[in-house]
């Protein structure tokens, strides 16, 4: 099949690069309407317990509260009362009322209601749900922010709720991702033209890149189009688009230039490139793609949209790499060295003899080495021992936006938190004595304050008369109990509480549905630990399948998986040192919580990927010099010498790409990008410069075993190329 590709590209190279144009352009065109098809949220498991009360909460009683607007004076902050506020105030609940598009108002200006007034007498709440799915919900709910808040004659309306911050984040992340391309895409090319010393050269991997950002977003525009796919998933393909183009690009190129300055001729060359480092591309691909498949299995589309944008970037990727480099490295030829810069001639080596003689060093002293780079990496994954998990809240956007601010204020300027209560709702109908008993036992528990019921209102079990507000909690096929609680939201206290109300003996004849946003976080944290064994399974079963069929050796894939596991713990760990405990929090400007679930699972499928896109490039002419009969000195030492530049320059470029989302103001895409970039730079420099060298001195001859039936297979199954001679170690030389 290589080789095929090779010819096609020799004889073909025009046609398939005006093809190509086309496509590219065609995929543009797409590919822009993909941020008008794109969600927020995701991060919710819709078959979990909270989710489903949601549901039925929209459908029987008009859905929960998820927008809220804060109405005070600004300045002096008279607040409700104030002729001024009074005004806007009741202009803003008639307005809202009036509005088909929401349901479920409930305003201070009606009720009179302490709960909806701040302590200080300065704000009042209005409280409401805007209706439709999470597209149009958050359309509509956009409308309603841009037409009523805002400062009017000295009254400010500030916008807040879970729809509110939902829309915070989006708009944050659309500004953090031109922020991230302004630095990445200037910092990338000149990394290129350094490393290459050539314009031309340099310019290819940037164009692949590019090739793979834009099909992958005319993919996601596709894929809104019919399904849903989270706004999140255009900075994975953004940072991988652009890493693995370049990196792809950047080995086809590497190993053409290197065949050149060896004296083939250009057709030759550009079929030794496609049949070795073809090879080695396909299988980093499938790699890649088997980690982020992994992703799948978890229910939240948030979680299923990265997989989406991921696989699609490697495929995509892949295909610029084998039929459009190719065809460009056969018209370019020997040109592919124009715009030579001063340094070119030390650049331009194959070579790298540092990295040949830091492998030469540790195989001489493997323990020496090697067991002061395992201890530091331990010793940065030791924060793992101390990790907790939670989901997304207004915690992780600035300070300074409108939606954090509003949930900051009714958190603690108002008696109770009624937008964070436990909500649960039955899924049919429940007489009026059993009812009351129900939410008599729930007012009992500890942590909760009250419990409102169409039965009336409860306290340490004792009931109140319904007043009009408890009216509309009850209908004839369900009934919908609040409970308010005074636990601090998402904290263990809270989350106990969940399961002391799920374990509560219920009405007979129905189910009480528990949801709210601690009842969420429970089931997310469930859903993805459930599901986690499995993602893992088939991560290291497909790793160690496909590095099998890469390498003949069942030694080898153990090897890249136990390696694999010590530099993705490290990353990880020294994330919950930043993130979690807060270590650089005033530096990069984040509030300190528990780790995001989805975003700490993503981060170990996209990094355990690109750990293993790596040692595919190691590994490919390790192997490639042990088949054609060095000794293993030689493999190990030359194998790293011929891709330690290659590996280091990819690493580097793709670290920038994950780095810049450092900027972002989302305090879990940070967390993303800078344990991104930190285990790609992990695995290029301690993992590939030491460790491997070192385990491979260890294995010794054993490094390449397998079976006598796996042998056989591998023979049938494995994809080979033709063995190409060995050659001489070179005496080390500088650079």
């Amino acid at each position: 099949m290589l080789s095929k590709i090779a010819e096609l590209a020799l004889k073909r190279s025009r046609l398939l690069l005006v093809l190509a144009t086309v496509a590219v352009v065609a995929m543009g065109v797409l590919g822009a309407g993909a941020f008008g098809k794109l969600l927020g949220g995701g991060f919710d498991d819709p078959d979990a317990q909270s989710s489903r009360a949601a549901v039925r909460i929209d459908e029987k009683f008009g859905g929960e509260t998820n927008l809220l607007f804060l109405v005070g004076q600004e300045g002096t902050r008279p607040g409700p009362g104030s002729p001024a506020v009074d005004e806007r105030g009741r202009a803003l609940t008639d307005g809202l009322k009036d509005d088909s598009t929401v349901s479920n108002v409930v305003s201070y200006w009606d009720t009179k209601s302490p709960r909806l007034i701040s302590e200080s007498g300065g704000e009042a709440l209005i409280a409401l749900h805007v209706k439709g799915d999470e597209t149009r919900r958050t359309e509509r709910a956009q409308e309603l922010i841009d037409r009523y808040t805002g400062d009017r004659d000295g009254v400010e309306v500030r916008a807040g709720g879970a729809t509110a911050i939902g829309i915070d984040i989006s708009s944050q992340v659309s500004g953090d991702l031109a922020v991230a391309e302004a630095i990445a895409v200037p910092v990338t090319l000149l990394l290129l033209v350094l490393a290459f010393g050539s314009l031309v050269a340099a310019a290819l991997p940037l164009v692949i890149g590019l090739i793979a950002i834009v099909g992958t977003f005319a993919l996601l525009f596709v894929l809104g189009s019919v399904t849903e796919v989270s706004v999140f998933a255009i900075n994975l393909t953004t940072a991988l688009g652009l890493g693995l183009g370049i990196d792809y690009a950047l080995l086809l190129v590497s190993r053409f230039r290197e065949q050149l300055a060896a004296g083939d001729e250009v057709p030759e060359a550009l079929r030794t490139t496609v049949r070795t480092a073809g090879r080695t591309i396909l299988f980093s691909a499938a790699t890649v793609a088997a980690a982020l498949a992994a992703l799948l299995v978890f229910p939240p589309f948030f979680l299923r949209s990265f997989a989406y944008a991921g696989i699609g970037v490697v495929v995509i990727a892949v295909v610029a790499a084998l039929f459009v480099v190719p065809p460009l490295l056969a018209v370019l030829g020997h040109r592919v060295n124009k715009g030579r810069l001063p340094w070119a001639r030390t650049v331009r080596r194959s070579d790298a003899p540092f990295w040949g003689r830091l492998a030469a060093l540790v195989m001489r002293r493997p323990a020496l080495t090697a067991l002061p780079v395992l201890a530091v990496l331990l010793l940065v994954a030791s924060p793992l021992l101390g990790v907790t998990f939670g989901t997304p809240d207004e915690r992780v956007l600035p300070e300074d936006a409108a939606g954090r601010q509003v949930a900051t204020a009714v958190q603690q300027d108002f008696p109770t938190d009624e937008a964070g209560a436990v909500q649960i709702v039955s899924t049919s109908a429940v007489g009026a004595e059993p009812l009351a008993a129900y939410a008599g036992e729930l007012s009992r528990l500890d942590g909760v304050v009250r419990v409102d019921a169409s039965a009336g209102t409860y306290t340490d079990g004792r009931g109140q008369e319904p007043g009009p507000a408890n009216a509309g909690l009850g209908r004839p096929d369900a009934q919908r109990l609040v409970v308010v609680t005074g636990t601090a939201p998402k904290s263990a206290a809270a989350q106990d509480l969940v399961a002391d109300i799920r374990a509560l003996e219920r009405p007979a004849g129905t189910e009480m549905l528990v949801g709210g946003a601690d009842a969420i976080l429970v089931d997310s944290r469930q859903s993805i630990g459930d599901r986690l064994p499995l993602a893992i399974g088939l991560v290291v079963v497909t790793t160690f399948v496909l590095l099998f069929l890469f390498t003949g050796s069942v030694v080898q894939p153990l090897r890249a998986l136990l390696l694999n596991a010590i530099s993705l713990s490290a990353a990880i760990g020294a994330m919950v040192w930043i993130f979690q405990d807060g270590h650089l929090s005033s530096l990069l400007g984040f509030t300190p919580q528990p780790m995001d679930t989805s975003m700490t699972v993503l981060l170990f499928c996209v990094a355990f990927g690109l750990s293993m896109d790596y040692e595919v490039f190691v590994t490919s002419r390790m192997k490639e010099l042990h088949d054609a009969g060095a000794d293993r000195t030689t493999t190990v030492t030359q194998g790293l010498a011929r891709t330690g530049r290659i590996v280091s320059m990819a690493a580097g470029l793709l670290a920038v790409s994950f780095f810049a989302f450092g900027t972002s103001g989302i305090s879990f895409l940070q967390m993303f990008g800078i344990g991104s970039g930190l285990a790609i730079v992990i695995d290029a420099v301690a993992v590939r410069g030491v460790l491997v060298p070192a385990a491979m001195r260890l294995l010794g001859r054993g490094a390449w075993y397998a079976p006598a039936a796996l042998r056989t297979l591998h023979g049938k199954v494995g994809l080979a190329e033709e063995p190409v001679a060995a050659e001489p170690e070179r005496a080390p030389a500088g650079v």
